[in-house]
């Protein structure tokens, strides 16, 4: 790993030689990867976390470790896809399969993406609800305009640095939770890489890795790291970003596991201490006053907006990325086709929190169909970047494909049993 970083900074040191310093160098690659962060601590995230840290302590902590370094693996692989081809996966779907298989893929993809949207409007019309008493389902509608708005008159560029500025608030806001409790960090330290599975845990262990793995995420990854506009055709420059891109994608993972590890450890410092399971955001944000004060509660809720308010409009790129594919074109904000694929995400999301008599039975039923959807995605990534028609000199080797494979078997496993579980809830 050292050597590797080592030859990294010596890489980008050479980029151009003009620069002063290759550290700048390395600054022009960060971004689409933390657009990617925001659905890994999305409102779904923070229910299984702290659900997680309030009933089993620390001791989870192996779990985001774990789902981080496969989500690091698959999301890397995906992007590889964008460099290569100049295609977002959508687009190379719609290219490399017979258009009946395409279809059905694409359309499954944007049922996930609404899905998606649907528990990110959710998560931030709750925390609307914590901060001002506002009903769930007009907070919702609050958050759906507020993003398309966002969305409609801004440039990718613009939106890509709200994002990035959202997930730096989120992560100093759960800095400032942090110093508010007496944190164990030797045994939160042992937690993060010792596995273990206590009794009655494997319920929220696969809720917790599968949050981590979402469909609309890879499509969202192999489309904004084409944001960059590199010159493609040039070979030496496409390989430099084939090695740099994994910078990216690992220090924006990295803020994920840290932001996500947060969670665990906030909710172990404070509700496990006390004996109180949490498995509601609500209800956590009413318990943490009488523990931390007004202040961490009003900080609690403004984090989760702005979750809420990101991960919407990151669930909406995906699902324009998505449908302009369909028609071999790139995500444009200007263009109708990616426009009607956020329409079609954030506007059906919308209309089902209104015709569902629960709201939060609809986000347990949106999480049940990403995870029907989910084996259809990772392996449609997997063939593609295996493919020596697509990728060229490129392709998986054997043992990449080995490790991918593997990767996607076992969280299309724990989504097949995170669905089971869902739809024993709802008979219950």
């Amino acid at each position: 790993m050292k050597n590797l970083f080592k030859k990294i900074k010596k890489d980008y040191n050479t980029i151009n030689p003009k620069q002063k310093s290759g550290l700048l160098e390395v600054l022009k690659y960060i971004g689409p990867g933390l657009l990617v962060t925001v659905g890994f601590i999305d409102p779904g995230n923070w229910a299984s976390n702290f659900a997680a840290g309030s009933e089993f302590g620390y001791a989870l902590l192996w779990v985001v470790t774990l789902s981080t370094i496969m989500l690091i693996i698959l999301q890397h692989n995906v992007a590889h896809l964008g460099i290569v081809t100049g295609l977002c996966l959508s687009e190379a779907a719609n290219k490399y399969l017979p258009k009946t298989g395409s279809r059905i893929v694409l359309w499954s993809a944007i049922g996930a993406s609404i899905s998606t949207s649907l528990a990110e409007i959710l998560g931030g019309a709750i925390a609307l609800n914590m901060l001002f008493d506002v009903p769930v389902k007009i907070g919702a509608v609050f958050v759906a305009v507020f993003v398309f708005i966002m969305m409609f008159s801004n440039s990718y560029k613009k939106i890509e640095r709200y994002i990035i500025f959202f997930v730096s608030m989120i992560g100093l806001s759960f800095i400032y939770e942090l110093f508010l409790v007496d944190i164990e960090w030797g045994e939160a330290a042992k937690a993060w890489v010792v596995p273990s599975v206590p009794e009655g845990s494997m319920l929220i262990i696969m809720s917790v890795l599968g949050a981590v793995v979402m469909p609309h995420n890879l499509f969202l990854h192999s489309e904004v790291i084409q944001s960059r506009q590199w010159n493609l055709q040039d070979e030496k420059v496409m390989e430099k970003q084939l090695k740099y891109e994994f910078f990216d994608t690992f220090f924006s993972m990295l803020i994920g596991w840290a932001i996500n590890s947060a969670m665990i450890l906030l909710a172990a410092s404070t509700f496990f201490k006390q004996g109180i399971v949490v498995d509601d955001l609500q209800q956590a944000h009413s318990l943490l006053q009488p523990l931390l004060g007004s202040n961490a509660v009003v900080i609690f809720a403004v984090a989760l907006l702005l979750a809420g308010i990101s991960s919407s409009m990151t669930s909406g790129i995906a699902a324009g990325s998505i449908f302009a594919g369909m028609y071999n074109e790139p995500y444009n904000i200007k263009d109708i086709h990616s426009r009607m694929g956020i329409l079609i995400s954030l506007g059906t999301a919308l209309l089902i929190i209104f015709m569902i008599g629960d709201p939060f039975k609809g986000l347990i039923i949106s999480q049940a169909i990403l995870s029907m959807q989910l084996p259809v995605t990772v392996f449609l990534q997997v063939r593609l970047t295996s493919s020596k028609k697509v990728m060229g000199k490129y392709a998986n080797s054997l043992r990449t494909k080995i490790w991918l494979y593997g990767i996607a078997s076992i969280v299309t496993f724990l989504n097949i049993l995170l669905l089971a579980s869902f739809f024993t809830d709802i008979k219950l």
